[in-house]
């Protein structure tokens, strides 16, 4: 049986193809595109765990993207 992670992230209007990209490029796919609660767009991605991908791995990768746009 196929487990899943799932992660969530902003989506920033003047930006989204290449957030789509990064998170896309680490294996992550687009399920749904949503309103979050203050405005704005929010990504809800998921992904296969396997063994070189263990769960939670969500969070270092997300780290890393903030990172990436914050520069």
């Amino acid at each position: 049986m196929t487990t899943w992670e799932y992660l969530t992230t902003p989506l920033l209007i003047h930006n989204t193809a290449a957030i789509l990209n990064n998170w896309g490029k680490q294996g992550w796919e687009l399920v749904q595109v949503v309103t979050g609660p203050e405005g704005g767009l929010v990504g809800y991605f998921k992904r296969p765990v396997t063994d070189a991908a263990p769960a939670n791995t969500g969070l270092a990768s997300a780290a890393q993207a903030a990172q990436q746009f914050q520069e």
